[in-house]
């Protein structure tokens, strides 16, 4: 049974065309991998299914009384409102009906004894539903979504304004899970989160009945959950069974024989041309050269994909820095309430460290109290001499509305413009890119723009906070070369043991020295 069927749905933004004529078929239990470079569509996509954003062109049709679940990361959560009472809306329609049993219950005291045995059928048929659908255990899955993706840790009772962007994610992706849609749309739902709820979230959407879609650039776990892949490339959408690795098996294929047919096609017009050119004019052989003109006129010529410019990043360093890079001395980070023990910390050159642990364990606050972004409780950080430091913040929350070139002009303004738009391009991003206000790009195009600051800086000491959120496949093996190759030091939070492994020399787990309970 189809839930949902697009048809030639053509979309852009300006000049900028994103699909053209794509068609697409969702069926009952397909669990979907949408993948694509950073900038192919897969957000637009999702916006477009879910009627947030209009296409130009095309048709949406979902089956009727499906309830679609969407995983949008920039949802408001209302304060004064607890982890619980948001988690709790998640069976509002529930809640309604219990409202609406309670009424019928009141009219039973004045009903007739015909109108009686219809309010008795109807209290019967919602007290069913409701039954049916857990009503009566409601804190208990609360709690055990609550458990599985580490909200109970937080603390159900806090208030959702005071959660930090990765526990925010983790209460809208719980509300999600409970809501238990007929369909799934999850955007990058393991971006902000750790690897333990990573793992939990893994074997939840291996035995999930329902379909879903999920858009993520992290390989193992896209893998491990989805048994088709559509791939977004040149404003197509194109269906491959089996996961990741089977995708590019074929796709590479497809590549090479699409190739080899161009150069046979190629060479066969360049005969077919020099032939029209010799014999055209000679009376004896103006018709062969005229039945070739026509088979050139009538040929479907190949053309091939432009190639997508792919990011090379290489970090200026700096002049070495002093043997300390930071020590710490009893220091406890937090905001209102410490985060941590008292912590001795000490880092030297040519350490690469990877910073892990739970989300909300202050990882972010630790960086941010070390460069002096943000008192400390107590204690106090040393900073080691001649330290150039480049700084990656895990997210930018304001909205950008300059283009591409003038924010990086802005931090660079002895750059000629060649030498700004030259940066940027080595970083994989296309003209219409690098002319396009920030705020239009995708996550990954975003980051692009950050790491294009980043690494023409000269720097001794990188500090990365989640820089391979919303990066696709190549920006990150590009950034992984680089961060190897690199002869600073290193301090790095990832969720993403793939990506960190082979880069650090250390790695120190923030659940060591965190004060709340994991």
């Amino acid at each position: 049974m189809s839930i949902l069927t697009v048809k030639n749905l053509s979309h852009g933004f300006g000049d900028r065309a994103i699909f053209n004529n794509v068609s697409f078929r969702l069926l009952k239990g397909e669990h979907i991998g949408l993948i694509g470079a950073n900038g192919e569509g897969k957000s637009t996509f999702m916006n477009i299914i879910t009627r947030k954003l209009e296409p130009d062109e095309g048709n949406i049709e979902w089956a009727k009384n499906v309830r679609i679940g969407y995983l949008d990361q920039h949802t408001v959560l209302e304060k004064g409102k607890s982890i619980r009472d948001v988690l709790r809306t998640a069976f509002q329609y529930l809640f309604d009906m219990e409202i609406e049993m309670n009424n019928i219950c009141d009219k039973m005291a004045d009903a007739s004894p015909e109108e009686l045995e219809k309010l008795l059928e109807e209290l019967g048929t919602l007290q069913d539903t409701l039954t049916n659908n857990d009503f009566y255990i409601i804190d208990a899955k609360i709690d055990e979504i609550g458990r599985g993706l580490g909200l109970e840790d937080i603390g159900l009772d806090k208030d959702v304004h005071d959660l930090s962007g990765g526990q925010r994610t983790k209460v809208l992706l719980a509300k999600l899970l409970l809501e238990k849609p007929d369909i799934l749309l999850l955007d990058e739902p393991t971006n902000y989160l750790d690897e333990q709820h990573i793992e939990w979230l893994k074997r939840y959407l291996q035995e999930y009945e329902n379909a879903f879609i999920l858009i993520s650039h992290e390989i193992p776990f896209l893998n491990s959950v989805i048994n088709l892949i559509y791939h977004m490339e040149n404003q197509e959408l194109n269906r491959y069974v089996g996961d990741y690795n089977n995708f590019m098996q074929v796709y590479e294929a497809k590549k090479q024989q699409l190739e080899s047919a161009y150069k046979r096609q190629q060479q066969e017009i360049a005969d077919l041309k020099d032939f029209v050119a010799r014999n055209k004019a000679r009376v004896s052989t103006r018709n062969m050269a005229m039945s070739r003109q026509k088979k050139l006129d009538n040929m479907d010529v190949i053309e091939l994909a432009k190639e997508k410019p792919k990011p090379e990043f290489s970090f200026k360093e700096a002049r070495t820095s002093g043997k300390l890079i930071f020590e710490t001395r009893d220091l406890v980070i937090g905001y209102t309430e410490p985060l941590s023990k008292p912590l001795n910390l000490r880092m030297e050159r040519g350490q690469k460290i990877a910073l892990i642990g739970a989300n909300g364990l202050g990882k972010t606050t630790l960086l941010k109290s070390i460069l002096g972004q943000i008192p400390s409780i107590t204690g106090s950080v040393e900073l080691g001499d001649y330290l150039h430091i480049g700084y990656f913040e895990q997210e930018i929350k304001e909205a950008n509305y300059k283009t591409c070139i003038d924010e990086v002009w802005q931090d660079f303004p002895s750059y000629t413009q060649y030498e700004v738009r030259a940066a940027l391009a080595k970083c994989g991003l296309t003209t219409k890119h690098i002319e396009s206000k920030v705020v239009v790009l995708s996550g990954g195009e975003q980051a692009k723009v950050r790491l294009c600051k980043l690494i023409n800086r000269e720097s001794n000491i990188l500090i990365l906070d989640e820089p391979t959120n919303h990066l696709d496949v190549d920006a990150k093996e590009e950034l992984k070369r680089a961060l190897k190759a690199y002869k600073g030091s290193l301090l790095i939070i990832c969720h993403e043991p793939d990506f960190y492994h082979d880069i650090v020399t250390d790695v120190w787990n923030c659940e060591n020295w965190t004060t709340k309970i994991v």
